[in-house]
């Protein structure tokens, strides 16, 4: 009686998620990267019915659930296949296994000299692909630590350690559904909004599917944030230190924090309460909440120790060398899905008749620094939220500017956004599927057109939000 009564108020839901999964399937089974069509339609078609889940299933958040990791069950024995970065990353952790330091060594020194450090070495070489092998690892230590795991578990397998990085990924998606659920309750906005970000096929294709570690980095993040809001800020230090050590991106958001640690607003009016602030202030409670300077100092310390600590065991003269010389390869040398970027550059080209990435680079990152200090000194953050959505606002600026916008690099926006009024990193997680286009020949060539379109797209819901939200605020 029970069964049947939930397939009749279920019928609909359960076939789109049907569907969902036959499309999951074919996507993680059937699919190449150069097939343009077939990878437009399947993603199209997944988004539409992702977005009708979210808003039929609503209030059902037990079935969302359930649903948003049997899509990612289906990726289990797939190998990926939009990004090849998995090689690399299985080499190295067979690396630091073997005792070699991956920042010190390329794939390529070893290769081309006919010598095979690891199993599968020329296999992983191949995979990976020449950009990759010719430069040293740009992963930080704690993402290092998870393709080690992956390389302790199945040292002799690259499919193995493809579920092993999966299972981890998925592990960090569960707990970033579990704090992210609980900030939403405490900032009274609806728990399925988590929805947007879980349920997303962005984020099941990109992280699950495609193995990109953002989203471990993201589910350290939203603890980190969750304890922030608590006020346990010395453990929410060492949870953002875990997120930097896995992705370098959040060192963007510390001069953000300035004005959470230096308000000296009641606990509950920071966390949003809507109770009037002076009843706090009357009542005599007392203000847990870390709000002074030489708490943000320590705050700082902390995550700067802990993220230096993670490094020690790599380092000697030459792999800090060898690293703050890729990292800056994406400021510099490397141009993917950029927008602004391309402006300057035919500027650039207009001007001198030569790509002046070195120099452009630089300036759109002094321009983004400028950009987060402005935004830590004048921007209020005295409330989680509107801390969330300067942090919201400076990776966006960061990411307008940038050279180098890989489609997963989306994701910390994306979750980011479930928090604040804010839909365009929603939108961007649609469009940005056009980038792998540029796949589809031969050369690997964006289409500018292509391009515009998404960058379009996304700017004018941006701006959109920035009006329905100054309006808010009004």
């Amino acid at each position: 009686m029970l069964k049947s009564t939930f397939l009749k108020h279920h019928r609909i839901p359960l076939l789109l998620a049907l569907t969902s999964l036959l499309f999951y399937m074919a996507f993680a089974y059937h699919l190449i990267r150069t097939d343009a069509i077939k990878l437009v339609t399947l993603y199209a078609g997944l988004f539409v019915l992702f977005y009708k889940l979210v808003q039929l299933l609503k209030h059902d958040i037990k079935l969302l659930t359930g649903l948003a990791f049997v899509f990612r069950a289906v990726f289990i024995l797939a190998i990926p296949n939009l990004s090849q970065d998995f090689y690399r990353f299985i080499w190295d952790g067979r690396m630091i296994l073997e005792g070699f330091n991956p920042y010190v060594y390329t794939p390529e020194s070893f290769i081309s000299n006919n010598i095979l450090p690891i199993f599968q070495a020329q296999e992983l070489y191949d995979g990976m692909g020449s950009l990759s092998a010719g430069h040293f690892t740009n992963y930080p230590p704690l993402n290092q630590l998870c393709f080690v795991i992956a390389g302790w578990f199945a040292g002799k397998s690259i499919l193995g350690s493809v579920i092993v990085m999966r299972l981890l990924i998925i592990a960090a998606d569960l707990g970033t559904l579990y704090f992210g659920k609980k900030i939403l309750t405490k900032l009274n906005l609806p728990v399925h909004n988590i929805f947007w970000y879980i349920l997303n096929p962005f984020i099941i294709i990109e992280l699950t599917g495609n193995l990109h570690f953002e989203g471990v980095m993201i589910f350290f993040l939203v603890w980190s944030l969750y304890l922030l809001y608590n006020g346990k800020w010395q453990w929410a230090a060492v949870l953002f230190a875990c997120s930097v050590s896995v992705k370098l991106i959040p060192f963007l958001f510390l001069p953000l924090l300035y004005n959470w640690f230096m308000s000296s607003r009641p606990l509950d009016y920071a966390r949003g309460d809507n109770t009037d602030k002076n009843t706090f202030m009357l009542s005599g409670r007392a203000e847990s909440r870390p709000n002074g300077f030489l708490k943000l100092i320590i705050f700082y310390m902390i995550v700067f120790a802990i993220t230096l600590v993670s490094f020690l065991p790599f380092y000697n003269p030459q792999s800090l060398s060898n690293y703050t010389e890729t990292v800056g390869l994406w400021f510099q040398n490397f141009e993917f899905n950029a927008s602004f970027y391309y402006l300057f550059r035919e500027i650039g080209y207009g001007i001198s008749g030569y790509n002046q990435i070195a120099v452009i680079g630089k300036l759109m990152g002094l321009t983004v620094c400028c950009g987060v200090i402005a935004l830590a000194l004048f921007r209020k953050t005295n409330t989680l939220q509107k801390l969330v959505t300067s942090m919201l606002l400076a990776l966006a600026l960061y990411y307008f500017l940038s050279t180098t916008v890989h489609p997963w690099y989306i994701a910390t926006l994306l979750c980011l956004s479930i928090f604040t009024n804010y839909k365009f990193p929603l939108a961007w997680s649609f469009t940005v599927i056009l980038s792998y286009l540029a796949y589809t020949n031969a050369n690997n060539t964006e289409n500018l057109w292509i391009i515009t379109f998404e960058y379009v797209v996304v700017i004018a819901v941006f701006l959109f939000d920035l009006k329905k939200t100054k309006a808010i605020e009004n």
